[in-house]
């Protein structure tokens, strides 16, 4: 036997031993890399770490120091083929949208008309499960939080029943508590009691969408499989035995195409029957007692009998809960209450198990489920060929994840986004914007001179109102074009090939792969960016992530950038803002290499990941995204920016009398910006008004420039020399983020690290714009 990590590209080999322990060997076995599977080395990362094999007719990324803990024996070809039926000989397979006919009516206890439904939506990542809760709400959503954590809670009512509500659980691979995901659609499911469960499957992936599938049946909710993308399977050449796949799941199973809006209506049909009529799925038990002498059922029915009148006090469905403790599972386990003796008789009924099967607990129960999963395949699944996604996806990452090509590619991809959206799409929708809120606030501004009004509230309203909210307003083509592309990169499947490539070297800083969706979230929003950091699995990378964000320039930031390339370098925008997020990344870099050295010593997680089919995005869901943005910026924009805005004009236009001022150097804001001028002495930025703008910007980074319009009208050139400009762009980029990106913080990591995160950044971004001007200054500039 040798280790995973030494097999080359197209070698092939059955597992024998996965090394580890605790939750993070649970999620290798999760992800069907259990002993006696058979691997296929497809390629390795542009660095040569990590690695991609095939396993269980799909594709996992794995380390190589993750992989040298797994043991192999090299085989010549592949044996496990994973039979599949030729052809669908009993039933007619179903068109999409055809009703399936599978319904436990007599184990049915119909709940009284009229009561609320609330159906959790389940699936794996990538499966097409947030355009399947589109197609199941239309516009009628509502996004929030889950208790005690910030992973976004999505909750719509059901299209054509205003009784019935679905919540969209984050996209996870099974129910073990492995990543924060993982635990909240578990306790979801566990303690608010759905239903119903609508459990999505991608259904040209069969083999890995079922194993969720087989842990929500365990559960004993009322549920029903929806079977994604058909279109592409029957595009392919194959089909599937939907009756004959209910009939082994127990469960009605609906095929579908929720980008095609083919058998949601259906689907739709059946979950309501289901959830009103409660019929529960009627298998539960997937373990056959022939399969190596029974050791598996023996062990099972034994565990269930001993924790039965636990499960019954705490609430747990007591097979999920068999299956859970006999894993290993910590959480489940502590819920039972289980004494002594029973804690004794359970460590001997599995290590009775263990000796007769020959596989450790975890292993023995991921084995059983993916032989009852090989079963349902073989028996109702006509394999289809290689798909044409598939193909297309593999000559695709031939260019973009290739050797050579994969971070050229990159780069080139990141600079043409930042191009298009700075100097050509954007920029020209900003400006025709900007003309119509100028010519706007002209008329608004005769309008309340030919009324007559007080002049006090004309200042209010044109200076302050239409000069500060209006600018910012300019700036919202901008934002939603960047974010528009980030979509398209996320949701084509790009983003995770980006992952897979740049985990070496971001191990090198000490951080994972994934945390690069975080980060590049951050250059639209840091808010979005540290919530995204959920979908990290360890609290160390989780941290460390969220404190580096701040570092990549969020798109609030370019009103400011904007502003000041156009007043003093005017034709150089886009070389100007690359260097800044170019210089925010490098600093970036620094800070990270200190953080490992310091608070955060250790390696980064294992990196497991699934890579799927590159996906053209569905034009509704980038809408909805888009939308979403554009409301948050509207919003802020006529809240935190528009109360920000009348404070700093009433702040500049009133002295402490509350005399107006005719000079704003008079005013109580330039008392109050007086006092922390003297700190921004060194970097040539001494003015009180730049020192006003910076506070008003940590109530939202817009704000900055909304301010400086106000204080300097049209004179900021006088006012600020290039040099100076410079110093204040440097500054801007990495000071602390705004008050909703604080707070953001706050929730995920607590006060002790939001406080850190503004004390740290100002300070480090004093530093270098204090750097950055005694070096051009030194340069003659």
């Amino acid at each position: 036997m040798q280790s995973l990590r030494k097999l080359k590209v197209g070698q092939s080999a059955v597992i024998r031993t996965v090394g580890g322990k605790g939750a993070l060997r649970q999620h290798f076995l999760d992800m069907g890399v259990i002993p006696g599977a058979e691997v296929t080395i497809t390629k390795f990362a542009p660095m040569g770490d990590p690695m991609e094999l095939e396993i269980h007719g799909y594709e996992l990324t794995l380390r190589l120091m993750d992989a040298a803990r797994i043991e192999v024996e090299p085989i010549a070809e592949r044996t496990n083929s994973h039979k599949h039926i030729s052809e669908i000989k009993e039933s007619a397979h179903p068109g999409l949208g055809e009703e399936g006919i599978y319904h436990s009516e007599k184990e049915a206890s119909p709940l009284p008309a009229g009561t609320p439904l609330h159906f959790a939506l389940v699936g794996n990542q990538n499966c097409g499960k947030t355009t399947l809760f589109n197609k199941l709400t239309g516009g009628n959503q509502h996004v929030g939080n889950f208790p005690g954590v910030t992973v976004d809670k999505k909750e719509g009512v059901i299209r054509g029943f205003s009784h019935a509500t679905v919540t969209d659980l984050p996209g996870i691979y099974s129910m073990s508590p492995y990543t924060s995901e993982e635990i909240v659609s578990r306790n979801f499911v566990l303690q608010e009691k759905p239903q119903g469960i609508i459990n999505i499957i991608d259904a040209s992936n069969i083999e890995r969408n079922l194993y969720l599938t087989m842990q929500i049946l365990e559960m004993n909710i009322p549920t029903v499989v929806a079977l994604n993308m058909m279109d592409e399977v029957t595009g392919n050449g194959g089909s599937i035995d939907i009756n004959g796949m209910e009939a082994m799941l127990g469960v009605p199973v609906i095929p579908i195409s929720a980008i095609h809006n083919q058998g949601v209506d259906e689907l739709i049909t059946h979950a309501i029957h289901i959830a009103q009529n409660q019929e529960r799925p009627r298998r539960q038990d997937f373990c056959d007692k022939n399969d190596h002498q029974g050791a598996v059922h023996r062990s099972l029915h034994a565990v269930i009998h001993l924790i039965e009148d636990h499960a019954e006090r705490a609430g747990l469905p007591v097979r999920f809960a068999a299956s859970k403790i006999i894993e290993g599972d910590e959480l489940i386990l502590s819920q039972l209450k289980l004494d002594q003796n029973e804690t004794e008789m359970l460590e001997h009924i599995t290590g009775q198990m263990e000796k007769e099967r020959g596989l450790d607990r975890s292993a023995a129960i991921a084995d059983m489920r993916f032989d009852f999963i090989q079963k349902v395949c073989e028996q109702t699944v006509v394999k289809p060929r290689e798909s044409k996604e598939s193909i297309r996806s593999r000559r695709i990452d031939k260019i973009l994840t290739g050797k050579f090509t994969a971070i050229p590619c990159f780069i080139a991809i990141m600079i043409a986004v930042f191009y298009l959206t700075f100097n050509v799409i954007g920029a020209f929708l900003q400006n025709l914007l900007a003309a119509g809120i100028d010519k706007l606030t002209e008329l608004t501004s005769a309008g309340l001179s030919s009324l007559g009004v007080n002049a006090t509230i004309q200042s209010l309203v044109v200076d302050g109102i239409f000069s500060g909210v209006g600018t910012i307003l300019s700036f919202l083509p901008v934002i939603v074009v960047l974010f528009f592309f980030l979509s398209l990169l996320e949701d084509s499947g790009y983003v995770a090939r980006v992952a897979f490539f740049m985990d070496k070297l971001l191990r090198k800083i000490g951080l994972s792969g994934r945390s690069i969706v975080p980060m590049l979230i951050g250059f639209g929003c840091t808010v979005p960016a540290v919530m995204s950091t959920r979908t990290l699995p360890s609290a160390r990378d989780r941290k460390m992530t969220i404190l580096l964000t701040p570092f990549m320039s969020c798109s609030a930031k370019l009103p400011i950038y904007a502003f000041f390339v156009s007043a003093f370098f005017p034709g150089r925008g886009g070389l100007i803002m690359s260097a800044l997020y170019l210089f925010g990344i490098f600093l970036g870099i620094v800070i990270a290499l200190f953080y490992r050295k310091t608070l955060f010593r250790g390696e980064p997680v294992p990196f497991v990941m699934e890579l799927p089919n590159y996906r053209l995005p569905a034009a509704k869901n980038v809408c909805q995204l888009l939308w979403e943005k554009a409301k948050d910026f509207l919003e802020r924009a006529f809240s935190i920016i528009l109360i920000a805005t009348i404070i700093v004009w009433f702040l500049q236009s009133f002295d402490l009398h509350l005399n107006m001022v005719e000079n704003s150097k008079d005013s109580i804001l330039a008392l109050i910006a007086g006092w922390i001028s003297p700190l921004f002495a060194p970097l040539g930025l001494a003015d009180w008004r730049i020192c006003t703008a910076l506070i008003s910007g940590f109530m939202a980074k817009e704000s900055v420039v909304s301010t400086l319009q106000i204080l300097f009208a049209d004179d900021v050139n006088a006012a600020i020399t290039s040099l100076g400009a410079i110093t204040l762009l440097v500054f801007c980029l990495l000071y602390t983020p705004c008050v909703a990106a604080i707070t953001a913080v706050k929730r995920e990591l607590g006060k002790k690290y939001a406080l850190f995160v503004v004390g740290f950044q100002c300070a480090v971004a004093w530093l270098a714009a204090f750097a950055v001007k005694i070096l051009l200054s030194l340069c003659g500039f």
